[in-house]
């Protein structure tokens, strides 16, 4: 057993020691109970000690991570772009525009890093482009972007499986995960509804749904048309849950989430079936306990990612209470707030156990958690 896996194990036992699982989960409901501003202020609290001295977070292990983190904080409305800590972070991010190429992603990256890093990147200096300075940048790295989306460019007809959708660079698959960044990013920058990315968005959105529609014409999406969306629909389509042997791709709730706000931000109305008939499998499956729909014992994959997702699907929705198959209304914002809270830890961070999807970064984790924090202000 090496050290560190030595003193968690230690450390675990201690704990169960000294005090009964009773007390721990009541100090843990306890934790629940501070107010959102103490939640968020703590995690501000620890992302500045965290700070590297080039002004990233966790910089040695992603380059985009900054980008998530500075998104969230200024999403809170707690800090500002003048704040020391925000002003070292910025500059960090304007060192990896890449004005030959137009992404955000260095001078140098891989090229898997180059959609999701420029995605992130863009929201966070659309966030912070309250002077107009980063109106270009922002601009030029949206038509990056674009250039990323498969279509006729690359010789891809609308009944090609990879049409519309967004990969790690414009070599890779195309999959939900990367759409939804790319999404979320040229709809930051401002692109209008008219531009045929969204168009072409739709096209790839809608066929990572298991609901067999005019819109959708993979031969999976009929095996168990829940409404709930799959990780990918290129080629033979793709879940991170576990396919069923009848070849059924079972959805999950981040990929849920992503999918129906994908679709509202490319223009689909909240009213369509595609939109209604996923937000009746999340009525079906509402939790903030778990990622749902994936196995037991990958439940909490992605649950960071699950959470901030949700929060802002749910405020583009203009849903205030979810109401449950069973006729329960949650007040969603208060439910994910306390989930929060209780997950947080002492120094003010948060971390996913199961590191999966680089969900056991600190600052990553906590990135994702204010981004979900700013839509649950009380």
């Amino acid at each position: 057993m090496d050290r560190r896996r030595f003193h968690q194990t230690v450390g675990v036992g201690l704990a169960a020691g000294l005090f009964p699982w009773p007390v721990i989960a009541a100090r843990r409901e306890d934790r629940g109970e501070r107010s959102w501003t103490q939640v968020v202020d703590d995690a501000i609290g620890f992302l500045r000690k965290a700070q590297a001295a080039d002004g990233s977070f966790s910089g040695d292990r992603s380059i985009g991570i900054t980008g998530v983190v500075v998104t969230g904080l200024l999403s809170t409305g707690r800090v500002d772009v003048n704040d020391p800590m925000l002003v070292k972070a910025l500059a960090y991010i304007e060192k990896l525009i890449n004005p030959e190429e137009g992404h955000l992603a260095g001078s140098n990256p891989r090229q898997q890093l180059k959609n999701y890093v420029t995605s992130v990147n863009v929201m966070a200096l659309a966030a912070a482009n309250q002077d107009g300075r980063y109106r270009e940048v922002v601009a030029g790295a949206a038509r990056f972007l674009k250039m990323l989306q498969w279509d006729e460019g690359e010789g891809i007809q609308p009944s090609n499986s990879f049409y519309g959708g967004f990969g790690y660079d414009s070599k890779n698959r195309p999959d939900l995960s990367n759409g939804n960044f790319a999404v979320e990013a040229l709809k930051a920058a401002g692109v209008p509804p008219s531009d045929p990315v969204w168009q072409r968005a739709v096209v790839f959105v809608s066929r990572c749904q298991n609901f067999k529609s005019e819109h959708q014409d993979q031969p999976w999406a009929a095996k168990i048309n829940d409404g709930s969306f799959i990780y990918s629909a290129a080629g033979d389509g793709e879940t991170k849950a576990d396919p069923l042997p009848d070849g059924g791709l079972p959805g999950y709730g981040s990929m849920t989430y992503a999918g129906i706000k994908s679709l509202i931000y490319a223009g689909v109305d909240k009213n369509d079936p595609r939109v209604q008939t996923a937000l009746a499998w999340i009525r079906r499956n509402y939790t903030v306990d778990a990622n749902p729909g994936m196995p037991a014992s990958r439940s909490q994959f992605g649950l960071y990612y699950y959470y901030h997702t949700m929060a802002k699907c749910l405020t583009v929705l203009g849903i205030q209470e979810l109401e449950d198959e069973k006729g329960i209304k949650h007040d969603w914002r208060r439910d994910l707030r306390l989930a929060l809270a209780r997950r947080q830890r002492p120094d003010g961070s948060w971390v996913n156990e199961q590191d999966r999807w680089m969900e056991g970064d600190a600052c990553l984790v906590t990135g994702y958690a204010l981004m979900a924090l700013a839509y649950c202000k009380p």
